[in-house]
Formats: C-alpha cells, sequence, structure tokens
C-alpha cells in the first residue's frame, strides 16, 4: 500500500488529536523533546542553587536565584535565605533524577529515537502507535508527580538520585499519610517512568525488527538505527529489576515491610526502629546499579549516534568502520551488564568479585574506544563542511574523550578506594553526560532541524550558543576532577568548611589537600551561571528560527544519503509519498563511479551498475514494508 493510500484513509484531526493525543511519532518525537527540554532546565537551575552553596556557603541566595520561591517556601527550606543541609539534599536528589531520567534519557532515546527511526528504516510509523502515545503521557505523568512533591510538607526527595535504603526507607518517616511524603512521590514517578521506558523500548525493538523497507538488510541500516535498537534491549532487560526494587522499597514504606531495612536500625531522635527488620540495603544497591550502569549507554548511544550520522554528511566520505561499530555496540550492550558492581567497590566485596568486575569494566572500554575512533579517523581526509551540526560533533569527540579516559582509574579497586565518592567520580560523570551526550544531542537537533520544520536554525545564535558553552563546560567540571583527587566530597553542602575545621592540614594520597582546591568552587558556580545564560541563544534560535528562519530549498539541504531525506519537508503523515527500496548502504559519499558526491539509498542504480553490482538490487529476503492501519 502506497502512503498516498495510507492517507487517504486518514480523517481530519481535531487539534486535540493532532498535537496533544496524537499518535504520529514525529509529534511524540517533538513532545517528548519539550518536555525534556523543560526538565532539563529546571534541573539546572536546581543544580546553579547548589553551586551557590557550595561556593557561597554563608551568603544568602541572590534574587535571580530565589525570585522562584515564595515567602512560605523561603521560610521553611532556606536559613535567612541561606541553602541549609536539607534543602541542599532536597535539590541533589532531584536534579540527578530529573537530568537523567527525565531530560536526557527521553530526550536522546524517546525525542530523537521517535522522530528518525522510522524515517530512517522507511516506515510510516512505530510499529505501536497507541502504545507510543500511552508512553509519553505515562512519563510526563511520573516527571509532573516527581516534581509536585516540593510542594508538599516534606518537600521533595532527600535521599540522592540513587534512592540507597535505610536512609530512603527512613526519610520522611514523620509525615502520617505516606501517601503524601516527597520520597514516597519520588518512587511512584519512578513506577510510571520505568513502565514509559518500557513501553518504549517493546515499540523500538518491534519497529526496527519489522518494519524495515524492502532491501534494507541489516547491515544497510544506518548506525543510528542500531543505536536504538540496542538502547531498546538495554532498557527492555535492566528496568525490571529497579522497577521491582522501587515497589519494594514503596511497600518497605507504605506497608511496614523490610525488604531493604535491616533490623536494628538506630535513630538518634527515635532511637531503635520498629521494623519487621532482616532487609538487605545492599540488595537494593545491586538491583539499582544493575540498571545504573546499562542507563549510562542508554544515555550515550543516542549521542552517538546522533554524531555517526552527522560526521559521513559533513566530511562527505563514509563511516570509517562501519560492521566495527556495529559490533562494537552490540558487544557494549552485553558487556554493559556485567560491570555494574564497581560502583560498589567499598560495600566490602571479596577480592574474586571484585577482580572480575574489574576486568569487565576495563574490558568494556574497548567498544567505547572502537566507537570513538571510528568517528575521529572518518574525520581523516574528509572535506570537512564547517556547519553547526559538524561543529557540535567534533566538540562531542573529545568531550566524550576526557569524560570517557577519566574513568578507567574507578574501573580499579585500588584507586577508587580514594577516588569513590569524591567531586573526581562527578567530574568524570558530567563529562560524558554534559559536554559528552549533550554536545551530541545539540549536533542533532541542528542537523535535524531543517527536516522538522523546512527552515535553517541562525548561524550566529548557533556560534554564540557553541562557544561558551564549550568554554564554560570546561571551567565547571574539570575543576571536580582537580577537586576529587584533593579528597573533596561530593555531598559537602556548605563548601568543605567544615571539613577546614577538622582537618585543614590533611595530607591526602595523592598529597593534596582540600584547603589547596577550595578556591575553584567559586570558578565553577560562575562558569554553572555563564553556562545557564549561553544557552539563552539557543532557546532563542529554535523558536525565532521557526518562523523567520531560512527556509530549505529541497527534501534534502545537506545532501545526505538515508532515507529520512527521503520524504517531504516536514514529512506528513505516513511519511513517504511513494513505496520506499533501498539499494545500497547508508554513507555512500564520493563515489569515484557516481557523478554527485552522495548516493542515496533509496536511488535506483542505474542499468548498468545493477549488473555489475548485484548487492545493489533489494534484498529477496528482506520483507516487503508492513503498514500500519492507524
Amino acid at each position: 500500500m502506497s502512503a498516498d493510500s495510507h492517507d487517504d484513509h486518514h480523517h481530519q484531526q481535531s487539534f486535540w488529536t493532532k498535537y496533544l493525543f496524537s499518535t504520529d511519532h514525529k509529534t511524540i518525537g517533538i513532545q517528548y523533546g519539550l518536555a525534556a527540554g523543560a526538565f532539563l532546565l529546571f534541573g539546572f537551575f536546581l543544580m546553579i542553587v547548589m553551586r551557590w552553596s557550595i561556593a557561597y556557603p554563608h551568603e544568602p541566595l541572590p534574587g535571580y536565584l530565589s525570585w522562584i520561591f515564595t515567602d512560605g517556601w523561603k521560610a521553611r527550606w532556606l536559613d535567612g535565605g541561606k541553602v541549609t543541609g536539607e534543602t541542599y539534599n532536597m535539590f541533589g536528589a532531584m536534579h540527578g533524577t530529573i537530568m537523567v531520567f527525565l531530560g536526557v534519557v527521553p530526550l536522546g532515546f524517546a525525542a530523537f529515537g521517535n522522530y528518525v527511526t522510522p524515517l530512517q528504516i522507511g516506515a510510516p510509523d512505530m510499529a505501536f502507535p497507541k502504545l507510543n502515545m500511552a508512553s509519553f503521557w505515562v512519563y510526563l505523568l511520573g516527571g509532573l508527580t516527581m516534581c509536585a512533591s516540593f510542594f508538599m510538607e516534606s518537600g521533595a526527595a532527600k535521599s540522592g538520585w540513587t534512592n540507597y535504603s535505610p536512609l530512603a526507607g527512613y526519610a520522611d518517616r514523620q509525615i502520617v499519610n505516606q501517601l503524601l511524603a516527597g520520597q514516597t512521590q519520588w518512587l511512584i514517578g519512578l513506577v510510571f517512568l520505568i513502565t514509559s521506558s518500557l513501553l518504549g523500548s517493546v515499540n523500538f525493538v518491534t519497529t526496527i525488527i519489522q518494519l524495515r523497507a524492502k532491501g534494507l538488510t541489516w547491515m544497510r541500516l544506518p548506525f543510528f538505527v542500531w543505536a536504538m535498537l540496542v538502547t531498546g534491549f538495554l532498557l527492555l532487560l535492566a528496568f525490571p529489576p529497579l522497577e521491582a526494587a522501587g515497589i519494594m522499597q514503596l511497600m518497605d514504606r507504605m506497608t511496614g515491610s523490610s525488604f531493604f531495612m535491616p533490623s536494628g536500625l538506630y535513630s538518634r531522635t527515635d532511637g531503635v526502629m520498629e521494623l519487621s527488620g532482616s532487609g538487605s540495603p545492599l540488595l537494593y544497591q545491586h538491583l539499582f546499579w544493575f540498571l545504573g550502569h546499562p542507563e549510562v549507554y542508554v544515555l550515550l548511544l543516542p549521542a552517538i549516534a546522533c554524531v555517526a550520522e552527522i560526521i559521513p554528511c559533513h566530511t562527505r566520505k563514509p563511516l570509517w568502520g562501519y560492521k566495527p561499530m556495529v559490533w562494537a555496540v552490540i558487544v557494549l550492550g552485553f558487556l554493559s551488564f556485567i560491570v555494574w558492581a564497581h560502583h560498589m567497590y567499598l560495600t566490602g566485596m571479596g577480592p574474586v568479585i571484585s577482580t572480575f568486575f574489574q576486568t569487565t569494566t576495563v574490558l568494556i572500554s574497548v567498544p567505547s574506544v572502537i566507537l570513538l575512533t571510528s568517528m575521529i579517523i572518518s574525520l581523516w581526509g574528509g572535506s570537512i563542511r564547517f556547519t553547526m551540526p559538524m561543529i557540535w560533533a567534533a566538540a562531542f569527540l573529545p568531550m566524550f574523550g576526557i569524560g570517557g579516559l577519566t574513568g578507567l582509574p574507578l574501573a580499579f579497586n585500588l584507586a577508587d578506594l580514594h577516588l569513590h565518592d569524591t567531586y573526581y567520580v562527578i567530574g568524570h560523570f558530567h563529562y560524558v553526560v554534559a559536554p559528552g551526550i549533550l554536545f551530541g544531542l545539540f549536533a542533532g537537533v541542528y542537523h535535524w532541524y531543517p527536516k522538522m520544520t523546512g527552515r535553517f536554525m541562525d548561524n550566529t545564535l548557533g556560534h554564540l550558543h557553541f562557544w561558551p558553552s564549550l568554554i564554560c563546560m570546561n571551567f565547571l567540571f574539570f575543576p571536580m576532577l582537580t577537586q576529587g583527587m584533593a579528597g573533596f566530597h561530593r555531598r559537602w553542602y556548605n563548601g568543605g568548611d567544615a571539613y577546614l575545621e577538622k582537618a585543614s592540614d590533611g595530607i591526602n594520597v595523592f598529597g593534596l589537600t582540600v584547603a589547596e582546591k577550595i578556591s575553584l568552587n567559586e570558578v565553577m558556580t560562575v562558569s554553572a551561571i555563564c553556562l545557564a545564560l549561553a544557552q539563552v541563544p539557543f532557546l532563542v534560535n529554535m523558536f525565532v528560527s521557526y518562523f523567520w528562519g531560512k527556509k530549505v530549498t529541497s527534501d534534502n539541504p545537506w545532501d545526505a544519503t538515508t532515507l529520512e531525506w527521503a520524504t517531504p519537508t516536514p514529512p506528513g503523515h505516513g511519511n513517504f509519498t511513494f513505496d520506499i527500496s533501498v539499494y545500497r548502504g547508508p554513507y555512500e559519499y564520493s563515489r569515484p563511479d557516481h557523478g554527485e558526491d552522495y548516493f542515496p539509498q533509496w536511488e535506483e542504480p542505474r542499468r548498468s551498475e545493477s549488473d555489475e553490482d548485484e548487492s545493489e538490487e533489494p534484498a529477496e529476503e528482506t520483507k516487503t514494508l508492513n503498514r500500519i492501519t492507524l
């Protein structure tokens, strides 16, 4: 059935069904992107408040940070306008949760994945459109449930984004109705978020396996699609243990069970707690980190996928090592399930177990290096177009490299003994997540924006966004590495004042002291504020370009080769206006036997070419594209 006939039976939609309760994968992708972007901005605001508390612990919040709080909220959660330890814990827990679960994962996997994946495989939509819609609304419900807890008597969750027991089980116990406790709301929101991710992952895996266009064999898939497929499997296999852990922890709070609450738990205010006991806090850690490390690659793979699509297009040469990259991402997905306990070296595990996880952690760096090296080599000898997508993609490579290399010392028990729970870990993780992942996703926004809107984003505003972001990111996160090596703890809300009072001259194993590096707090805080200001040109660019940006003159403005550029701009319902067949791989650039410097996947070979190269005929064993009846 052609796309035209697919459109024929599609009745006129109302505003509600077209923009809010839409089953179109493109609209849902945009919904995910806008919602995730809003959550990211809120999470970033929480971070700036935390950084102010660390840099200036004895000064009240300035007006540009405190204006959002009501007088009642200030009276309850601020001490003379200054951030208290309890408030810092609240903001820290919600910052991590929002940025990871509500921001980067939905933006990378759900937003980009939803919009681009069906287009790249020649499908009219996702396999289960209504399930796709349900996934978004369950995600939004979970996010709003978590954030609404700020307005409750207890405030939001305060037990870190990891929500470790027994602290998480004991927090907010003073609230009579535990359903109205922020910690409980966090768990309810978590269950919603995981449910959403599971619905989405099933949809992605099914879509990629079943709805590929004629001729689109596995090794003709764009790397982006491969990354989405592996990410879907990671979510499908890693999230259920955490959902089970969340439900069990919820039962510990609501029903008096003790899955994770140990016997004899003592509180200074309440004495020995009345618990059924015999629970295992370590069990929760294992369940959390069994998700936690695959989650890193759930965050990372969509960004790598965006960069891997942009580099061939903007260098005008094929992606170097395409097949090794595919196998690397598959191996990466497998190994990510057997490295989780490197987050738990300090729990007292024996040498045999720690050696196993040290070995697997070092091994997982190999496929990561293959991916990074392949993309760097792809630049060599290319005719690089320094467009905004390419600039962001190029910046992604060293930033991700720094993030990955700084993680290697943490793989070893001996080094981790000194670096665990310091700002070194924060610096390592944020180099991966912020300048690494977000740079890749920014590149994706600039790359696919013309296809989504029919207009280019402004280059001047793009440069005003890029250069301050690049500079501020490094001034914000690199000092964390040096502070961590000096022994600066990740949970000091008052900037290390308490430590300096007790051990100002204490020299650690690296020959450093906290006092030497404490002044970097101010550098990082100023950098964080400047980084926030650097995002203003991007937000302006997004909305201004939508109405007044330079119009594209063709459906393929970048002269790209993958199937999403064969659709109208922007793509309509059903995506394609003709029956798609695929004749070659995804990155056929600068072929000497072809007149132009790109050879799209959907362009039929000339008669002479088909006689000479049978590989360019659509594979007979590939199933005809399944159509969805909406």
